[in-house]
Parts: structure tokens; C-alpha cells; sequence
């Protein structure tokens, strides 16, 4: 490549400089070149000199290398002789070429052979220690990078979103059972259902008895005095605590038949499962959960960042070395005082209950949480609400004495319902209540979602039903219709307490930012609900799918029982074939089945035969009403009129009144047929007919 040069104006001190012009002549030395780096910088001895004017400077530019791209990678390289030294041996070993020839004279040259494919194996494969262990670790790593993905809340969008909604709790105290609503802008969000003769056991600590282990479950069942034996998962042992040594973490290393533990309930027992318990004991407060010999410290996510720092500078002054906590968003604004009464209270809690530990035997119930009312009153109700209504003496005492003793500052805002309708009524509980119980939830735009519940998984459908838009194209309506379902959909599970696996579909959206708009309102709804979820990403389908922790029975079970006759599945199967009518369809709706019980839900596959009934003639009225005054005038001795021997009396009677259908037959209306050709409906039963 051809050489460039360039000239460049170098300042005085760095150029060479030329000499200043003296008042008396001197004798010239000879001129001798120094280069420019060398030669020291010489400044003007008077502010008279002239300036020295620039000297040119000339440099030679490198030579470029050919510029070379490398067809495999689609990069250029510095030279083709060179490429095998820039590219990776694992580049060259997936394409199955050799190591170049030229090789460093010293170099140490190390070729690796190519793994081969292991053939897939037919027998099911084993975890390395604990799967339990394994996948609550799966679990955690999940929350953290979902953690790290999550915006921090400024304290702007924290303030907006207490003062956007309108929150109110109303209880009702009546038949020895508490309702509480919790009202979102006038809307049912959660509802709350506590019976005297039904109480949680969540959070209860017990001094139970190992009775056996079972190491291929990663299980133990524990005794706990009531009944039932309770389940100790591998993944909720306190592992600080069980005396292992170097061992792994199994089990059956850590208990045995017989063994005394320290346990606290996590969920009540269901149907034909007992109580889900964990080692790792932690006692709830109004601003905290006490975590006794924790090491870590948790602030909830849903404070602002500032609220956060000012927080963790507190717990550094109030918490003891020996033990953790869990700051509860009810936290906020809480000054130094009241956490550290909370934490006091907390910790003489738990030194009761080691004292019971030491002088007790198993089973034995050691420390016990308050009833529901309270309970949610703790959990719940914080200052995002702006009142607590209450209707019943019992339950304003409660709350009223519970309040004074750990949130004073809470107390003007609870008030006594003393209207004369009932307080649901008042704010049309008892009907959302109703409405939330149907499969089949309708939008305010027109549209709808479909709930169905399965022993898997709960599936939301979301349909346009009416819902045609205005103006715009189908991407835009369908957009605005998922985006109102999003916010249906959280409404629905809060009020319903759905759990476990939940799949959402939407109406499929072609352009990447609807869905992620969507996803984004679901998010952000999400985050007014206190209960423990997760959202995971969207499927290849278009599916969203998500988890959310289940701790009640939920709103459906509360209100409603197993059929007798189905068992709940919602179909009668026959022994033989069951053919359908083919003019009426299958299905029927409600208002033809009425409420929807088991005698009407029976009769949804079984069609009315088409059979004129016999009819109740003038003649034959007469007849039956002088046969019925012979009966009446008999027992009231008026012997002037002889009446028929009763045999007769009966078979005039039967004669007269109309065919009866046999017993367990359908109860549908049959058809009557008038003089004029009408058919009119008819009912069966003599009751109706009398009317």
C-alpha cells in the first residue's frame, strides 16, 4: 500500500523552534538536528520576541493489512493465514477440521476427542440428594430472576396507587358465623367467611411426634393431636436446626419413628389430606413476621425504594443478632417505637413457647393464631382503607379491642352500621356474592370469561361476545377487550380464592406490543392482590400461565355442596346407551332446570314423551264434588243421604281424576290439548292443578 503523508501544525512547544534574533551579533555554532521529542521546549526570555513560527512535521502511516472476512463466521480476520488462531477450538472441533499445521515451535498442542451422543436411557433418573430440596431451589432461583426483571416502585406510582382506589371493609356478624368484603371503588374483591365451629389451624405451633417416614416420598408424618397425622415435606425442614453433620440432606437422616419436632401449620387439611406442616417457625405481627433464628432480612417489594432504606436502617438498631424478620407493607410509615414494640411482643411469644417446649410432651398444641376476624384485620386492613363498617356487637368489641392495642391510629376510621337493611344489601354484597358463583362472568364492554375449575388446573376463557369495537381495526378491538379481562380476571380469582395452576387465554393479537400490554395491566393488577403468585412467561400458544398460593377452601366450596345424584360431575351416566331427542338440544338452560339441583340436573338428558294427559270434564268435576259432600256429610253424622260403599266411593273418585304418572318418572309438564288445536303445558302434579 502506497505511503500517505501529512502535515500538522505543531504549538511552539512541542516543534522545533527557530532562534530569536539577538541585539548583538554572536558567533553561529553549527546547526546540529535534534529530534523534536528530545529537544527540551524553549520559552520566549522577553514578551517582545516574535512568536516562532510552526514547523511541518511529517509521519509515515502503517500499513493496513488486507482486509479479510471469514465465510464461516461472517467476521473479518486479520490475516487468512492466521484465522485457526482466532477462532476457537470448539469452533473447529463442531466442524470437524484438524489443528492447523503451523505450530509454535514451543507451543503445547492438546487436541480434545468429541464427546460422544449418549444413547437415551429407558430407566427414569434420580436426583442427586433431595427432590424437594432440588426443586425448591428451582423455585427460588425462578423468584430471583422474576425479582430482577421487577421495576422498583418510586414513591410517586406507590402514593398514586393508594389514593386511585377506594377501598372499604364491611363485616357481618350474624348466626354465629363473620362475614367480611373488602370493596375496591364500590366493587367485591375478597370476601372472608369465618364459623365458630370451623377454625384454621394455619399458623398454629405444635409439639408433634414423628410416626413414620417415608424416604421415597421425601416425607414424614407427624402427630399433632388432632386426629389426622400431618405431613412433614423434606423442603419445609429447618436444615440449620436438624443435626445431620456432614451428611446429606434426606429425610430419613434427620427423623425417625418416634423423634419430638417443632412444627407450625401452612395449610389445613382438605378432604382426604391432613395439614401441610414446616419446621421453619415464623410468628406473624402487625408490622412484621418474626423469624427466630433467621440470618436473612425481607422487606416486601410493594414500598418504595425510600421507605425500604429507612426501614432496613431501623431493624440494624431494633432486631437481636439471633433472629430474622419480614417487613409487611402495613410497615409503611410505622415509626422506631412501634417496630420495636412489635418485635418485643413477637419475641416474648416465642420464648413462651420454647418454655413450653422443655417441660411438655407430644402431641401439644404450644401457641395458637386468633380467629379470623382478627386475623384479617392484622393482615388486611392497613391505612389504604378508608373505613371499616361493622354490623354486630361481638365483632366491633373484637376489632375495637384488638386496635387500641396495636394500631391506635386506626381506630377513627372503624364505624357501626346502625341502617335498617341488612349491611350486605346495603352495599350489594349478597349480589356479587351470587354472580361470582356462575361459570360465566360477563363484561362491562360486552364480552365474557368462561371459569372452569378441574382437578389440575383452573382455565379462564376470554370471548368478545358482543363486544364489536368502535372504529378501529380487529387488532384494536381485540386488544381492548383482553386488556378489560385482564383486570376481570384478577377480580375473579381474588373474590373466588382460586389457587394452584391457573391458564389464561386471550384473544390472539398479532402485533408484540398488544401482548405485551396486556401483560403488563395483568401485572400491574396483580400487584393490589396480597396473596402469594407468580406470572411465567407466555406460551408458544398464546397462553399466559400462572401460579397463585391457595390458603382458604374458596368462595364456591363456602356457598355450595356436592350433588347427591352426580356426585358433582355434573352428568348421569346409564348402563346402556342414552339416546337424545333430536328436534330439543342437549343442553338446558336455567331457566327451564330452575335452581339447578340434582332432580332438575337429572332430568337434562331424559326428553318429555309426547303424550296428551286425560282431562277433567265438567261432568266428571260434578261428579267428584257430590261424591266428596257424601264423604263430608258421613263424618259429620248427616245420615240423610246414603252415601256408597267405600269401594265404590274410591273407584268413582279414581275414575274421575286424570291418568298419574308412575313413580320416579320425569316431572316435566305434559301438553293439553284444547278444542281449538292449542297445546298448552299442563303439570302433573294434582297440587299444581288445583291452582
Amino acid at each position: 500500500m502506497a505511503r500517505k503523508k501529512a502535515e500538522i501544525n505543531e504549538t511552539p512547544a512541542v516543534a522545533k523552534a527557530t532562534p530569536v534574533a539577538k541585539s548583538a551579533p554572536r558567533a553561529r555554532k553549527p546547526k546540529v538536528e535534534t529530534p523534536a521529542a528530545e529537544k527540551p521546549a524553549r520559552a520566549p526570555k522577553t514578551a517582545k520576541a516574535a512568536p516562532a513560527p510552526a514547523t511541518s512535521l511529517l509521519f509515515m502511516a502503517p500499513d493496513l493489512p488486507t482486509l479479510v472476512i471469514d465465510p464461516k463466521r461472517n467476521k473479518p480476520v486479520v490475516n487468512k493465514a492466521d484465522d485457526d488462531s482466532h477462532l476457537r477450538r470448539r469452533t473447529r472441533r463442531r466442524s470437524g477440521e484438524d489443528v492447523p499445521g503451523e505450530v509454535a515451535p514451543n507451543a503445547v498442542v492438546k487436541v480434545r476427542t468429541p464427546r460422544e451422543p449418549k444413547e437415551p436411557s429407558n430407566e427414569p433418573q434420580k436426583v442427586r440428594g433431595s427432590t424437594r430440596l432440588e426443586a425448591k431451589k428451582q423455585r427460588r432461583r425462578d423468584g430471583r430472576d422474576a425479582g430482577r426483571r421487577r421495576n422498583t416502585i418510586t414513591e410517586s406510582e406507590f402514593l398514586a396507587r393508594r389514593e386511585a382506589v377506594d377501598r372499604t371493609m364491611v363485616v357481618r356478624s350474624k348466626d354465629s358465623k363473620i362475614q367480611i368484603g373488602v370493596l375496591e371503588d364500590k366493587v367485591l374483591v375478597e370476601h372472608y367467611v369465618a364459623k365458630s365451629s370451623e377454625a384454621s389451624l394455619i399458623g398454629n405451633v405444635y409439639l408433634g411426634k414423628v410416626q413414620n417416614v417415608l424416604p421415597s416420598m421425601e416425607a414424614a408424618f407427624v402427630d399433632i393431636g388432632r386426629g389426622r397425622n400431618a405431613v412433614l415435606y423434606s423442603g419445609e425442614v429447618d436444615w440449620e436446626l436438624a443435626e445431620t453433620g456432614n451428611q446429606p440432606r434426606r429425610i430419613e437422616l434427620a427423623l425417625k419413628s418416634g423423634d419430638t419436632v417443632l412444627v407450625q401449620v401452612t395449610k389445613d387439611p382438605v378432604g382426604q389430606k391432613g395439614a401441610r406442616l414446616t419446621s421453619a417457625v415464623s410468628l406473624p405481627g402487625r408490622y412484621l413476621v418474626y423469624v427466630p433464628n433467621g440470618s436473612m432480612n425481607g422487606i416486601s417489594r410493594k414500598l418504595p425504594e425510600t421507605e425500604r432504606t429507612r426501614l432496613k436502617r431501623i431493624l440494624k438498631e431494633v432486631l437481636p443478632e439471633d433472629a430474622g424478620v419480614i417487613v409487611r407493607t402495613a410497615a409503611e410509615g410505622a415509626t422506631e417505637e412501634q417496630l420495636t414494640l412489635d418485635v418485643q411482643r413477637l419475641q416474648k411469644q416465642w420464648e413462651e413457647i420454647q418454655k413450653k417446649v422443655a417441660k411438655s410432651q407430644a402431641p401439644l398444641l404450644l401457641h395458637s393464631e386468633p380467629d379470623l376476624l382478627i386475623k384479617i384485620i392484622r393482615d388486611v386492613f392497613n391505612e389504604d382503607f378508608q373505613k371499616l363498617v361493622i354490623s354486630g356487637d361481638d365483632a366491633r368489641e373484637a376489632i375495637e379491642g384488638y386496635l387500641a392495642a396495636v394500631a391506635p391510629d386506626l381506630q377513627e376510621r372503624v364505624e357501626s352500621y346502625t341502617g335498617n337493611r341488612d349491611i350486605f344489601d346495603e352495599y350489594r354484597i349478597g349480589e356479587q356474592i351470587y354472580k361470582a358463583l356462575e361459570r360465566k362472568v360477563y363484561l362491562p364492554s360486552g364480552g365474557s370469561l368462561v371459569i372452569d375449575r378441574t382437578e389440575a388446573m383452573t382455565v379462564v376463557d376470554v370471548n368478545t361476545g358482543k363486544f364489536v369495537g368502535s372504529g378501529g381495526n380487529l387488532e384494536e378491538t381485540v386488544t381492548k377487550n383482553n386488556l378489560e379481562a385482564a383486570e376481570e380476571v384478577v377480580r375473579q380469582l381474588r373474590l373466588r380464592d382460586i389457587g394452584g395452576i391457573i391458564v389464561i387465554d386471550f384473544i390472539d393479537m398479532v402485533l408484540e406490543n398488544n401482548r405485551d400490554l396486556v401483560q403488563r395491566r395483568l401485572m400491574e393488577c396483580l400487584s393490589r392482590d396480597r396473596t402469594k403468585h407468580q406470572v411465567a412467561e407466555v406460551t408458544s400458544l398464546g397462553l399466559v400461565q400462572m401460579t397463585r398460593k391457595k390458603l382458604g377452601i374458596g368462595l364456591l366450596e363456602t356457598f355450595s355442596e356436592a350433588c347427591d345424584v352426580c356426585a358433582g360431575r355434573g352428568v348421569i351416566v346409564h348402563h346402556e346407551p342414552h339416546m337424545r331427542a333430536g328436534n330439543r338440544s342437549s343442553e338446558v338452560t336455567p331457566k327451564e332446570t330452575g335452581s339447578g339441583g340434582g332432580k332438575n340436573r337429572r332430568n337434562k338428558n331424559q326428553q318429555p314423551k309426547q303424550e296428551v294427559a286425560k282431562v277433567v270434564t265438567a261432568e266428571s268435576a260434578e261428579q267428584i264434588n257430590s261424591l266428596v259432600a257424601q264423604i263430608a256429610a258421613s263424618t259429620l253424622g248427616e245420615h240423610d243421604v246414603a252415601p256408597p260403599s267405600e269401594d265404590k266411593t274410591l273407584d268413582a273418585v279414581l275414575g274421575a281424576l286424570p291418568q298419574g304418572s308412575a313413580p320416579g318418572s320425569s316431572k316435566r309438564k305434559s301438553k293439553r290439548v284444547t278444542s281449538g288445536g292449542i297445546v298448552t303445558p299442563q303439570s302433573d302434579n294434582p297440587s299444581e292443578k288445583s291452582e
